[in-house]
């Protein structure tokens, strides 16, 4: 069932994005599609992307921008984790979604879960991992300021850290930006309206170049050589604050120093 589920739910987003109800432009597509018919990937090097976090309809929504026949191999879309409290709270969601290659994850349990430990071992067969950092929705205007007035992009949980540490071979990793979405969703709305998308959001969604494989090892291989206290530690965080300092840059890059809309066509 799940590349029946798949394939529905993908060609159910595009129908969407196309149908005029809104508006979608899409940058970097071509280095994402890249990354997916990498050669590399059957070599056990995986592909993690990833992107803030706006509204509950961020996935899937954002993957209908992928090309039709991605939807038809569960190869070339992505996996991601997912809230057990949102997403499984009945046994019809949990068919739903776990077919839909989510990852059921319990918040307040860690790092060390086993949706966590899964994504790692998809990652080691070269599978596609997509990841919220934040680790839920924060719309724009919440975003915190740091001393020069610029917006801060939510500090992104260990998690990320610990599955692109973790892996055999340090996984391909693009850093991604939405807009618009907290347009489309807003959070706060009343029943039954905040089920309810708006029509005529603007969209985006931006595709950053790789962060450097080697600027990641450099990192672990500089911790492991200076430190002995707390090693693991330090190497989650540091990947972690790698990832988050990527996909802030990208989002300045789009929206500006507040981190919302978007600026750059």
């Amino acid at each position: 069932m799940s590349p029946i589920t798949v394939t529905t739910i993908g060609l159910t987003c595009k129908a969407f994005l196309s149908s005029g109800l809104c508006a979608v432009t899409v940058n970097g597509l071509p280095t994402l599609v890249d990354a997916l018919n990498s050669s590399q990937r059957e070599n056990g090097c995986g592909v993690v992307t990833v992107s803030n976090h706006i509204s509950t309809l961020d996935d899937p929504v954002t993957w209908g921008v992928l090309p039709a026949k991605y939807y038809l191999r569960s190869r070339m879309t992505r996996w991601t984790l997912g809230a057990s409290d949102i997403m499984f709270t009945n046994p019809m969601l949990s068919y739903f979604f776990t077919h839909g290659q989510v990852l059921e994850t319990f918040r307040g349990r860690g790092i060390f879960q086993r949706s966590v430990d899964t994504a790692i071992e998809k990652l080691n067969k070269g599978d596609w991992i997509h990841l919220y950092g934040e680790g839920k929705v924060n719309q724009p205007g919440t975003y915190q300021k740091d001393q020069d007035g610029l917006a801060i992009l939510p500090r992104f949980k260990w998690g990320v850290g610990r599955i692109i540490s973790s892996t055999t071979a340090i996984p391909t990793v693009i850093p991604m930006w939405i807009t618009g979405f907290d347009t489309l969703m807003p959070e706060g709305r009343s029943f039954p309206y905040n089920f309810m998308p708006r029509i005529g959001a603007h969209l985006s969604v931006t595709f950053g170049a790789p962060i450097p494989s080697e600027e990641i090892k450099r990192t672990i291989e500089h911790l492991r050589e200076s430190s002995t206290a707390d090693l693991d530690v330090k190497i989650r965080t540091e990947v972690t604050a790698i990832v988050h300092q990527a996909v802030q840059a990208l989002g300045r890059s789009v929206s500006g120093v507040s981190l919302g809309g978007t600026t750059v066509p």
